[in-house]
């Protein structure tokens, strides 16, 4: 905390420095107090900013001062246009990356929650990330099956799979929830992937990079290739064996 302290006095003395281009993407209007209210957007943003560049790692809860910042951006349009511009990169990738062999060995990954399917709807109830995740609730909520699609990842998804790529989805999700997983994906508009993996009973305490690695190579074993994965956690992409390109997803509401 007193490292935020000195960050906002620092930001009340410069206040008079700050130009019209302020790169603050939350600041929907100037604010008229500025000093403290404006170090404060700022701090968050920059927190913000270092989970998405995983530099802050691991932490439980969104600082308590910044909840209301993240849920802002998570349901902004600024959070849309970035997701957007990440899925626009995969085009631009796809466009020139990849010479299939036509074996059906071509792969894509995806991730489930906030990559396919849209938690917001639940961490509306529950703190937008200011909250320590209940596994027990969230769990219940999604047995309920109601989480809408990511509608820019929704048209990406089909237009991967036309190409002929395999899609596989390798979700954090426990085994116990595959019925319901499938039902919504299947209920706002996927379908076609070729593997559904989730978390089995000898996974249960893994950690979820080791976890999706794990994953990845049995892929490799079974003579994939894999081109590219898409999710919001950087646990989607470390370890290896590692994928032709990453792609990664805004999402500053949790990490795992």
């Amino acid at each position: 905390m007193g490292k935020l302290t000195g960050f906002l006095i620092f930001s009340s003395l410069f206040t008079g420095l700050v130009v019209a281009a302020d790169w603050n993407i939350l600041k929907n209007q100037k604010n008229k107090n500025n000093g403290v209210g404006d170090g404060l957007k700022k701090y968050c943003e920059s927190w913000r900013i270092n989970v998405e560049v995983n530099n802050i790692r691991g932490f439980d809860v969104v600082p308590q001062e910044c909840v209301q910042y993240i849920q802002k951006y998570m349901t902004s349009s600024q959070y849309k246009a970035d997701s957007e511009k990440a899925l626009e990169e995969v085009t631009f990738y796809l466009s020139s990356c990849c010479t299939l062999e036509g074996d059906g060995k071509d792969a894509w990954i995806f991730d489930v929650d906030d990559t396919l399917l849209s938690t917001i709807p639940y961490f509306k109830t529950h703190g937008f990330g200011g909250e320590k995740i209940n596994a027990t609730s969230l769990e219940a909520w999604m047995r309920e099956s109601k989480a809408p699609a990511l509608e820019h990842t929704l048209k990406l998804f089909h237009e991967i799979k036309n190409r002929g790529l395999k899609i596989f989805l390798i979700s954090s999700r426990r085994e116990n929830l595959r019925s319901s997983s499938v039902d919504n994906l299947i209920k706002v508009g996927y379908h076609g992937w070729t593997g559904l993996i989730l978390r089995g009973l000898e996974d249960e305490f893994m950690e979820v990079q080791k976890y999706k690695s794990k994953a990845r190579h049995r892929l490799v074993d079974e003579g994939y290739l894999i081109w590219g994965i898409i999710g919001d956690q950087w646990s989607s992409f470390e370890g290896l064996p590692i994928a032709k390109r990453t792609f990664k997803l805004p999402n500053s509401m949790y990490y795992n």
